[in-house]
Parts: structure tokens; sequence; C-alpha cells
């Protein structure tokens, strides 16, 4: 079964959801098994309320531009049909679910639990400890280029966030063309490093003759066929004999 996520981020108008702020952009990139398939939901919306000069300064989106934008209800229907029952995937993940459950709450829709979201922030930390795990340090970490971003925006965010996410989860899959050649490549690698160990003419043996004269006398108590005498080499004068 193909595995389905959301990657997605939002703007707001401040901090709190509960102390009224509310959702002015969400942008949605959706993968299959990991991979981007070009679909994305995006869409600016009216707050119904006024916008705090700092959320201005984070996002650049002011009061007059979203004037004559939608408000979340009359996008809501859309963005659950797109989210569907999808993994959700965001940075800060508990920061951008909160303020979409309190505005799907308003509206008498089910909130998005917390079952079905994954953090790259959480997994930058586990996987990065004590390294900055912002979202321009990941993408500075993986080479993700973020010239574009000038300012936050929740659909450039999101597509910026897909390919760090991709890279938390260990990169793109070589083709197996690669990864055979790799294969065989390693294999070779480890079939010289052995030959190079091989040593053209043994060391001579450290052992004296009395060791080895009390070696064969222990030998010689024990009951049965010495099994590991069939795999010694043949004594020179056998061969000669034969």
């Amino acid at each position: 079964m193909s595995a389905r996520e959301i990657v997605f981020d939002t703007e707001t108008t401040g901090l709190s959801p509960l102390g009224g702020d509310r959702v002015v952009e969400i942008g949605c990139v959706e993968l299959l098994n990991h991979v981007p398939t070009g679909n994305t939901f995006h869409v600016y919306i009216n707050p119904e309320r006024d916008m705090p000069a700092e959320a201005f300064a984070v996002h650049g989106l002011s009061s007059e531009f979203l004037s004559d934008k939608p408000i979340f209800a009359a996008v809501a229907e859309d963005f659950v049909a797109f989210i569907g029952d999808a993994k959700m995937v965001a940075h800060n993940a508990s920061f951008d679910v909160s303020f979409l459950n309190a505005e799907l709450g308003r509206l008498g829709h089910g909130p998005i639990v917390a079952e079905r979201v994954v953090d790259t922030l959480a997994m930058a930390k586990r996987k990065f400890p004590f390294a900055p795990a912002t979202l321009d340090a990941l993408c500075s970490r993986f080479g993700v280029d973020t010239s574009r971003r000038v300012k936050h925006g929740a659909l450039l965010d999101a597509e910026l966030l897909a390919e760090v996410y991709i890279e938390l989860l260990g990169g793109r899959q070589a083709d197996l063309g690669l990864v055979a050649a790799g294969v065989k490549t390693a294999v070779e690698r480890a079939t010289i490093s052995v030959r190079q160990l091989v040593r053209p003419e043994p060391l001579p043996s450290r052992l004296t003759a009395a060791e080895l004269a009390a070696h064969e006398g222990f030998i010689a108590t024990l009951k049965g066929e010495i099994v590991w005498r069939q795999y010694l080499p043949e004594p020179e004068a056998a061969k000669e004999a034969s």
C-alpha cells in the first residue's frame, strides 16, 4: 500500500490560538512513499482581525493584502479533503497543529490527532543532538537551496521542509543499478584486502621440537578419528612416496 504524507506549514497572526490569533496562510505538499507528487494545497486566509506588526515582520502578509481573501470557513472543506487521512508532517508541529485544530474546532470538524503527526523538529534533535534544528539550519546542513526564502511563506516552507524531511529519513535511495555497482565495488575491495593479507611465504613455526612432541603425545591419547587432521597439508615425504 502506498504511504501518503502531507508536509505542511502555516502562517498566523501571532503565537496563541487561545489568545485570538488566527491562521492566515496554509501550504501543503503531498508525498507518496516519501516522493513529492507535485500536488499541493495553498491558500491565503482572511483572519477577520488585525495583523500585529511582529507577525507582519515574519511573513509580510498585511491586513490589506488579506482583506479580500476567503475566511477559513470557506476553505475548510477543501483543506480537509486534501489532507484526507494522510500522515501530517510539520516542523515544530505542535504550533501548526494547535492553530489548525482551533480553526477546525470552530467549525465542528474533528481535530488532527497527535498519532498522525510527525514533527521534523523532534526528528532533527534526535538525529543531531546539540546542533541547531531550525528549518534554515537543516536546509544548510543538507544543502537545500533557500535562496527564494526572503520571508516565511507557508507553501515555500512546506516545499523546503519536504526536502529536509526526506534527508532526515536517510535521503533519496539510489536506483538498483547503482546499489548493485556499489555492492560489487565493496566486494572487490574486500577481496583485494584479503589477497593482500596472504603472505607469499608463511612465517616459520614458533613452536619448539619439544612442544610439538608434547602435543603429538597428547593427541595420541585421544580416542577416535582426529577430524582436523583431514584438513592438514599432506607431508612432503608422503607426497613423494605416492
